[in-house]
């Protein structure tokens, strides 16, 4: 017997396919991309610059990979944070949030700022997390900022006063719910203990997240200092991403900050953004199993292949942590993680790793050559060298993405922020309709 649900069922696929040639057709750029593969230009920003092409008469040209905040290139601001042995992370929200680099004084003051926002709300965890857990981090996170608006006195207040108080408050306490909704998952869904540590006041941002989700609280300044750089790398990256364009338009529509970061989150999670980084550890994990030879660069292009080739791995052909939507050249966030991962894999039980994914990195663009028959330039990103980077900090896979939405809240708040003070106008892209009108059917004809 056919059920309601079964007609349901077949139709969410039926019902739902547009044939290919319609988007040809009608000049849609699917994905919001150009034919040459650039995004459609859907604003105008002051907060971040990516880089990673130019277009010379009308013709796009690989080149060098750069990311500019507010001005500042990335490497600038990493190295000055490292020869001055000091946390960056909180400079670079601060630059975000007012536009320019605080002084002494400020960076201090604002460091504190945060430290004392971290708390959540009295019986927020008892009753918003741990009440209604969540096998996924990202998950919990989203509805988490959600629930926050129920405890703020003025949550409907657009004032310049309560979006910056808001974005702080935000950008502080997202590590700790990070850390609730992850001892939540653990106790009731892996059936671990669940330990909850005080936090401690005057930590950074890095040195916050490793007291609290080691079991003994322990680390070194050196790994505070390695998770500090991930999160630097990982604050800003451009209105054009996924889940930064998904706050612009909801914060477009004149909606609450909880409800844009909120989405933001929820978009983040998706294995095409920032949950990419799982599966390119999945693929890693993959060959490991299936090179003998690690060192030997005719066994991993052999792999290389049979991925491409979907005959291996999760079938999608993709080697994950490789080419980017704008970089061609370099990724530069994979250049500076992969200098500080080498560094620190050197002489431990992960260097023969490192060198194995640097040997990923190597030799895909001849196997994606030879299979494709495609001279496109490609490069490494990000996501192929951060899940080693947080495998050595002792780092649990379930946390790898939830770090980056806690360190891409004070990208989301900048870009909210000029949504609010220079978009002025809903976002509201057309959909050309290809449904003929009907005559309507009586219930007896049908």
């Amino acid at each position: 017997m056919i059920t309601t649900k079964d007609v349901m069922y077949s139709a969410f696929s039926e019902g739902n396919n547009i044939p290919a040639e319609y988007f040809d057709k009608y000049s849609v750029k699917r994905g919001l991309r150009n034919p040459d593969g650039t995004g459609v230009m859907a604003g105008v920003t002051n907060i971040c610059n990516v880089h990673g092409y130019v277009v010379d008469d009308g013709e796009k040209k690989p080149t060098e990979g750069r990311l500019i905040f507010r001005g500042y290139s990335i490497n600038d601001l990493i190295e000055k944070a490292e020869a001055e042995d000091r946390f960056g992370y909180e400079e670079i929200v601060f630059l975000l949030l007012t536009g320019r680099l605080p002084n002494k004084n400020e960076l201090d003051e604002f460091r504190m700022t945060l430290s004392d926002e971290r708390a959540l709300p009295q019986d927020f965890f008892e009753d918003m997390i741990l009440k209604a857990p969540s096998p996924d981090i990202m998950n919990k996170m989203s509805r988490a900022v959600l629930s926050l608006y129920s405890y703020d006195e003025a949550p409907e207040s657009r004032t310049p006063e309560h979006e910056v108080d808001t974005a702080v408050s935000l950008i502080a306490k997202m590590p700790v719910i990070m850390v609730c909704a992850y001892e939540t998952k653990r106790r009731c869904y892996d059936n671990k203990s669940m330990i909850m540590h005080p936090l401690i006041k005057g930590q950074s941002t890095a040195e916050n997240i490793l007291s609290t989700i080691r079991t003994d609280r322990k680390f070194t300044h050196d790994e505070a200092k390695l998770l500090d750089l991930m999160l630097m790398l990982h604050a800003e990256h451009g209105g054009g991403n996924n889940s930064t364009f998904t706050c612009r338009v909801l914060t477009s529509s004149g909606t609450d900050p909880y409800s844009a970061y909120s989405a933001a989150i929820g978009s983040l999670k998706g294995p095409r953004h920032g949950g990419a980084n799982h599966k390119a550890l999945e693929m890693q994990e993959i060959i490991k199993a299936n090179v003998k030879n690690w060192e030997n660069d005719d066994e991993v292009a052999d792999i290389l292949r049979k991925i491409l080739c979907k005959e291996i791995g999760d079938g999608s052909g993709l080697i994950y942590g490789m080419g980017h939507a704008v970089y061609t050249l370099s990724d530069p966030r994979a250049v500076i993680l992969k200098k500080y991962a080498g560094m620190m894999a050197e002489g431990t039980e992960f260097e023969k790793e490192f060198h194995l994914i640097d040997s990923i990195e190597r030799l895909t663009p001849k196997v994606f050559e030879d299979i494709k028959s495609s001279r496109k330039a490609m490069c490494a990103n990000i996501d192929m060298y951060s899940g080693l980077v947080y495998k050595m900090l002792r780092i649990p896979p379930d946390l790898f993405t939830p770090l980056f939405a806690v360190s891409r809240m004070a990208g989301w708040c900048a870009h909210r922020f000029e949504e609010i003070n220079s978009g002025k106008r809903i976002m509201r892209p057309a959909y050309k309709s290809i449904n003929k009108e009907k005559p309507y059917i009586d219930m007896e004809n049908r």
